[in-house]
């Protein structure tokens, strides 16, 4: 594939992204807090059914042969433990994140300009102190580790096997807690109040635009 071949299919794959972003209402600040306070599934939705369509992408590419080999990343406990704890942390705090920071500033939220600034300042950061850092969170990789590796299978088969279990999640989700119900009144997440459990997840939509 050419470079400007590349460009555009990364284009497209963009624009898709955020018009399926946007009309999830995946980015509001309310269904981000409500996800990480446990009162609000429509993020959890949205990912296991990007994991699921992943999967039986993925499987059906291997059993074809369009995707001749999978390649997955090496595994790095101390970069990904310490980093997961940091995101999540930044997540919460912000009602953000990377995938969803550049949508909230396209429609309007005035803080998630300012989330922006502090990912580009702690990307810029972490470029000064990777060399600092490497030897203690960037080594010691046990290498690359896949579950059909250590099962010693095929991928394809576990890969729909685990697609089929997500589907089964997403559908009991369904069920328990309906996602029109979670979407609130104004389409971003923020719930009513409810007296046996509390306030549901205000986040900072309203007063952010």
């Amino acid at each position: 594939m050419s470079v400007l071949a590349a460009i555009a299919v990364g284009l497209l794959m963009g624009v898709a992204f955020g018009f399926l972003l946007e009309k999830s209402r995946v980015f509001e600040p309310g269904v981000i807090l409500g996800q990480m306070q446990l009162r609000n599934f429509l993020m959890l939705r949205i990912f296991l059914a990007s994991v699921a369509s992943g999967l039986i992408v993925l499987a059906l590419g291997t059993l074809t042969g369009i995707v001749p080999k999978l390649d997955p990343k090496a595994v790095l406990y101390g970069a990904q433990l310490l980093g997961g704890f940091v995101t999540g942390v930044g997540i919460a705090l912000a009602g953000a994140c990377p995938g969803t920071v550049l949508a909230q500033v396209g429609v309007g939220y005035r803080d998630a300009r300012l989330t922006l600034l502090g990912g580009l300042a702690g990307a810029l950061t972490f470029a000064y102190l990777e060399p600092a850092i490497r030897p203690v969170l960037l080594t010691g990789s046990p290498g690359r580790l896949t579950l059909h590796g250590l099962l010693d299978l095929p991928f394809w088969p576990l890969a729909l096997g685990f697609a089929a279990l997500l589907i089964v999640a997403l559908y009991a989700l369904e069920r328990w807690r309906p996602w029109r119900a979670e979407l609130g009144e104004r389409a971003d997440g923020v719930l009513p109040e409810r007296p046996e459990t509390g306030p549901l997840p205000s986040g900072t939509a309203p007063a952010g635009r």
